[in-house]
């Protein structure tokens, strides 16, 4: 008899314990940086709890929350400073995915991206490329050179035409409103994230054993000297990560003008120009590239092949892989050194794979200024450099890359 008291009465208040968790309000927070903290404290040789925890609590008050997201003050004081994103676009793209007027990054990016464009998303470990984590500041495909950051016509095109041959595809859906709000939330994400990373380098020198902090807001009144200091600190790694984004406009480079004769629009005029009879302006264009391509100059092939499938090697990895094993010390080889920071949010190393252009895949666009800019300025993030030639040699190569995308019925399924 006691067994069934005991059922019914849990019966009863199964209910009001379901009402109760349909009412609880959720708090969403950004997930911390466990990856770089832990390898930070294998440096310090110190745990890393405190540093993760005063750092969020920093990052909170300038940055706010997924729901209410923030610019901080300091900023929003200095005109050109308070006009790198748009406190009204964060509140657009943040929020639930339900949230009328709201939402639109944990609808169409979060999936993927993470809710902390931490590239951690739920479906991220199934994904290959896995995506692109922001908190490195660093994006592969841009208008500027590498080391610089992206203008945010660079992020925006991505966002409106997706990236070809990834899952991110194009969303015919999202609005220029929308497509604006996102590529400020991404600059928000990778600002923040950035900051982050700075904070908790700067943990390897302070010992919160011993009492050290690098935000410690009690201090205020007691020690408002030490805390002005530690604020300052936080200050000025933020206004840095800001004015490397505004910077970016300037950094874009001049494109040469382009002859359609000789560098046509469509990969179709110059399968066709190949495929014509006598000679032609575009097919000494190719034959030019194909040398470059080969050549120690332009050293194309070291990577992609002679033919360009991309089996040059298949060795190399790219920074989001060496930002946590190379940089700090680990063979990106040696899988059991991996396990804690997997366990921390890692996701298993890939070898990075040189684009196989028979396939005609070209991620970030195909055409010419496109292709132009991949080659003038390299690709972030990955072992290809900006080549060092002549920009007229630059459109020759163009041609030639264009020229080895194998027809439609040719290609394998």
């Amino acid at each position: 008899m006691k067994n069934k008291v005991t059922g019914f009465c849990l019966f009863l208040l199964l209910p009001v314990a379901i009402a109760c968790r349909k009412d609880r309000v959720v708090v969403v927070e950004f997930e911390p940086n466990r990856v770089f903290a832990y390898n930070v404290g294998k440096m310090a040789e110190q745990p890393m709890d405190k540093a993760i925890e005063q750092t969020s609590a920093a990052l909170e008050v300038l940055f706010g929350t997924p729901d209410e997201p923030k610019i901080p003050e300091f900023i929003l004081d200095d005109d050109e400073l308070a006009a790198l994103v748009s406190l009204e676009k964060l509140d657009h793209a943040s929020g639930a995915a339900n949230e009328t007027g709201r939402g639109i990054f944990r609808e169409r990016c979060a999936n993927c991206h993470g809710l902390t464009g931490d590239g951690r998303g739920t479906a991220a470990a199934l994904l290959n490329p896995y995506p692109r984590d922001y908190r490195l500041g660093r994006f592969k495909f841009k208008s500027t050179p590498i080391g610089t950051k992206p203008t945010k016509q660079d992020i925006a095109y991505l966002i409106r035409e997706g990236i070809h041959g990834t899952s991110m595809v194009k969303i015919p859906e999202l609005t220029e409103s929308d497509v604006d709000a996102l590529t400020d939330y991404v600059v928000y994400l990778s600002w923040r994230g950035e900051v982050e990373r700075a904070l908790l380098l700067e943990c390897e020198a302070i010992y919160f054993a011993d009492g050290e902090s690098l935000y410690d807001p009690s201090i205020k009144e007691a020690d408002p000297e030490a805390f002005e200091e530690q604020w300052e600190l936080i200050e000025d790694y933020t206004v840095e990560v800001a004015e490397q984004w505004l910077a970016a406009a300037d950094r874009v480079i001049d494109m040469p003008s382009r002859d359609p004769a000789l560098v046509p629009d469509t990969i179709q005029e110059v399968l066709a120009a190949m495929n014509s009879s006598g000679d032609s302006p575009i097919k000494d264009s190719v034959s030019r590239g194909r040398s470059l391509f080969a050549s120690e100059k332009a050293s194309c092939s070291r990577c992609h092949g002679l033919a360009g499938r991309g089996d040059g090697q298949t060795n190399d990895y790219d920074e989001w892989t060496t930002d946590w094993t190379k940089k700090f010390g680990i063979d990106p080889e040696d899988k059991d050194s991996h396990i804690p920071l997997i366990a921390r949010g890692a996701f298993p190393v890939r070898k990075v794979s040189p684009r196989n252009f028979q396939e005609g895949v070209f991620r970030a666009g195909s055409s010419p200024e496109q292709l132009y800019q991949r080659i003038a300025l390299g690709i972030e993030g990955t072992p290809m450099p900006a080549a060092a030639i002549e920009p007229t040699e630059v459109w020759d190569l163009v041609n030639f890359v264009r020229s080895l995308v194998l027809p439609a019925e040719e290609k394998p399924l």
